[in-house]
């Protein structure tokens, strides 16, 4: 598949952010807050676009929205009119469109170099909740902490595990966080101790974004699911691997889950993702009638992490891809909303963490470093089995076909030192 578009705004070709892209994001400027999307490097303040005009044949009411610190009035506006906004966007940046691109002195209002952009979190996430949908990742906890025969509990193939977390902490990327403290207990005939934990870690995953709030009682079929999902972004859920073995049983994580997790700036749309779809592995046991799907569900979306600890060069350690997830995000909707929750514009799903059939596509330390028996040596000589102090973690995403390129950019954080 080749680019059919092309723009008038300069685009390398290992760019994430084509015209076929057209992200949804918030960047704040010396004027405010301002509804932006992303092209090349360049980020585009879209409050100016629609105060000159450039949407009211969109009619829409209030252009407020366009101005506002959070996506979530734009895209409780509907998908109809965020996807006309998007097709309008491709319009105006196309190469065939001289409307914006012979108003140098509106662009210069418009437009931000995008290494000089602010970018603010993109939701006000009210509700999250993280799944537990890579089988390989599954398998591989279940090998370290459990018989290896029994590696799956005996749940984990006949719906999508999840737990509910702490939005609060969910922060954009370049945020950076203190390592966190609890109650460990070392060994099983060790004191529980207090302190800072000893096995921070960082775990790959995809989030998706809910659109279209629905009632108390109300559920939504795995057919129905595409329609309440606005974006994906990238995320980082760092978790305490120690505070966690000690505190999760009988209710799941806590304190090891709330200290901090981390989005991508950028909410890639469903339909920008669109061409990317592929089918999922196969599911033996067929899921329940609620969970059944057919088709493409999954998305074929390659993803990498670097490590790079402070006085040194960044490493490449983990490469994988959101397609082998083994629950699409369409059944964990389905599965979500069975029991009658319902959900609201900004909700964010958490995919779990995302690994592959490899050893080097394993998308957590835990994994990567084999329970601490398998240590990664990073470019300095030094040696890592989970986070240090000072350490940044780099998450990049992008979903590629032939010479078409759909990406998030960057999710980033470093870990600062614990609080005293």
């Amino acid at each position: 598949m080749t680019r059919t578009l092309k723009s008038w705004i300069p685009i390398a070709e290992d760019n994430d952010f084509g015209i076929e892209n057209i992200p949804f994001g918030i960047v704040q400027t010396a004027d405010g807050t301002s509804l932006a999307t992303r092209i090349g490097d360049t980020v585009v303040k879209l409050n100016v676009l629609a105060a000159n005009g450039f949407f009211d044949h969109l009619e829409i009411e209030d252009l407020w929205v366009f101005s506002a610190n959070v996506l979530n009035p734009f895209i409780d506006l509907g998908k109809p009119l965020t996807n006309a906004v998007r097709g309008r966007l491709q319009l105006l940046f196309s190469d065939e469109s001289t409307e914006l691109s012979t108003q140098p002195n509106l662009c210069r209002q418009a437009f931000i170099e995008a290494g000089n952009a602010n970018m603010l979190m993109p939701v006000a996430v009210g509700d999250y909740t993280d799944f537990y949908s890579s089988i390989e990742h599954a398998t591989n906890v279940g090998i370290m902490f459990r018989d290896p025969a029994n590696a799956l509990l005996p749940n984990w193939k006949h719906l999508p595990v999840g737990y509910h977390g702490r939005s609060s902490s969910i922060v954009v990327s370049g945020t950076n966080f203190h390592r966190p403290k609890g109650q460990t207990k070392p060994a099983e005939d060790a004191e529980v101790v207090f302190g800072p934990t000893r096995q921070l870690d960082f775990e790959l995953e995809m989030a998706f974004i809910s659109c279209g709030p629905t009632e108390l009682g109300q559920s939504i079929t795995v057919s129905e699911a595409e329609e309440h999902i606005f974006g994906l972004v990238l995320f980082n859920d760092l978790s305490a691997r120690d505070i966690q073995k000690w505190e999760y049983v009988p209710l799941g994580p806590f304190l090891s889950k709330s200290f901090a997790s981390i989005v991508s700036p950028w909410v890639v749309t469903l339909e920008a993702l669109a061409p990317f779809r592929v089918e999922g592995p196969g599911q033996i046991p067929a899921p329940l009638p609620y969970l059944l799907q057919s088709g493409a569900n999954n998305f074929d979306i390659e993803l990498k992490v670097l490590l790079k600890p402070a006085l040194a060069a960044e490493k490449l350690i983990c490469r994988t891809n959101f397609k082998y997830m083994y629950w699409s995000m369409f059944q964990q909707l389905a599965h979500q909303t069975i029991a009658g929750c319902n959900i609201n514009t900004g909700d964010l799903y958490g995919s779990g963490t995302i690994s592959g059939p490899t050893p080097d596509s394993y998308g957590s330390m835990l994994e990567l470093c084999w329970k601490g028996t398998k240590p990664l040596t990073m470019a300095d000589g030094t040696q890592r089995v989970f986070l240090h102090d000072n350490d940044t973690v780099v998450m990049k995403a992008c979903a590629r076909k032939g010479t078409l390129r759909v990406g998030f950019g960057e999710c980033v954080t470093t870990v600062l030192p614990a609080k005293p």
